[in-house]
């Protein structure tokens, strides 16, 4: 449950500083602007949290979860897939009615407008990379190559934030704030592959009989 309390707690926390204007704010400024230097090189690290770029990536391994669990015979094998594909969809349910909530002002290096909290990019990115990684590691034997893959999972989304910060597309709060509400999303599906984990450990499975 840690995963999920604490990361929701914190994601509450920078929300109610932004809406209240709070003393976060002004570090966050300082960071902001000691960090930005747009680039070409955080540009491209920035569309690591599109949806072009990411969904595919976590498309890929849902359909190889899905294809393994079902050949192994596992009963409700499809649930961990499911689990993927619904975090990746609450991203956009969550996200823009939060923008327009907290109706955030963009840093000085994009034009003005509003709505830039929390990172949808970032969210993105957290999900998407961070959900085909939980699911494919249940598939993996090798300790070796679970470790290279959380640590590509890692790269891919501390560069993506990078990326959108260095770039001044956002605030650095805005993608701490996702990176928040990915983990509570990513909790989920952790918890969703625990249960399934438990059926199909526990229950006669069709092709395979009892188990």
């Amino acid at each position: 449950m840690l995963l999920l309390v604490v990361p929701l707690l914190l994601f509450l926390l920078i929300t109610w500083q932004v809406l209240a204007d709070g003393p976060l704010l002004d570090l966050d400024a300082r960071l902001s602007e000691a960090l930005v230097r747009p680039d070409r090189a955080s540009e491209l690290l920035s569309d690591l949290g599109n949806v072009e770029v990411a969904v595919p990536v976590l498309a890929l391994a849902l359909a190889v979860t899905a294809w393994r669990l079902r050949a192994r015979g596992v009963d409700r094998w499809w649930l961990p897939p499911a689990a993927g594909a619904a975090a990746m969809l609450l991203v956009p349910v969550l996200v823009a009615p939060l923008k327009a909530w907290t109706d955030r002002p963009g840093t000085p290096a994009v034009p003005p407008a509003t709505g830039y909290f929390p990172s949808g990019h970032t969210a993105t990115a957290v999900v998407a990379y961070g959900a085909a990684t939980l699911l494919l590691l249940r598939l993996l034997g090798s300790p070796a190559v679970r470790r290279g893959l959380i640590a590509l999972c890692a790269l891919l989304i501390l560069g993506a934030s990078y990326g959108l910060v260095r770039r001044g597309y956002h605030w650095p709060l805005d993608v701490a704030a996702s990176w928040c509400l990915g983990a509570v999303l990513l909790a989920g599906v952790v918890l969703v592959s625990r249960s399934s984990r438990r059926t199909s450990a526990g229950t006669p499975s069709r092709r395979s009989g009892p188990s």
